[in-house]
C-alpha cells in the first residue's frame, strides 16, 4: 500500500482522471483543481466546455477544503446568518468558498490536500468532485 503524505503531481492527475470521467458521464463540462495539503495549487484543467468564470472558484474551493481541512458545503451550512461561522465567506479576501464541490482529500484520517470542482449546481460539482476522489482511493490499493 502506498504511503501519502502529500499529493503529487501523478494524485493530481489521477484525481482529474475520476472527476473528468464523472462530469462527462452527467454532460457537465467542469473546471477541477486539485491543491496540496495547504491548499496550493499542484494540477488544474478546464474541460471543454467549462465556464472560465469558474476556473477560479474551482480552484478556491480546493484550497478551502485543503487549507481549512473541510468540504466547502459544510461551511455553506455553518455561514449562514445565526450560524457560528456567520461571515466566513468574507474572510481571507473572499477566497474560502461556502458553495459545495471542495472536499478535502483524507489518506489514512490525514487531509493530503482538496479538489474543487465547478461549472455544474453545488451537487454535481460536489458528486464530480468525490467521483475524483473516489478514482484516486480506488488506485492506492
Amino acid at each position: 500500500m502506498k504511503s501519502v503524505t502529500r499529493l503529487d503531481l501523478d494524485d493530481a492527475r489521477s484525481l482529474i482522471e475520476g472527476a473528468s470521467a464523472e462530469a462527462g458521464r452527467i454532460g457537465v463540462p467542469m473546471c477541477i483543481a486539485i491543491t496540496d495539503e495547504s491548499g496550493q495549487l499542484i494540477a488544474f484543467e478546464r474541460m471543454e466546455g467549462g465556464k472560465v468564470t469558474s476556473s477560479t472558484i474551482a480552484i478556491d474551493k480546493a484550497f478551502t477544503a485543503a487549507a481549512a481541512k473541510k468540504a466547502t458545503h459544510d461551511y455553506g451550512t455553518a455561514s449562514q446568518p445565526g450560524q457560528p461561522a456567520y461571515g466566513i465567506a468574507s474572510a481571507i479576501g473572499g477566497r474560502l468558498m461556502v458553495v459545495g464541490g471542495g472536499l478535502p482529500v483524507i489518506w489514512q484520517n490525514e487531509v493530503v490536500g482538496g479538489i474543487g470542482i465547478s461549472s455544474g449546481s453545488p451537487a454535481q460539482d460536489q458528486q464530480v468532485a468525490q467521483a475524483g476522489i473516489d478514482a484516486w482511493m480506488a488506485r492506492q490499493g
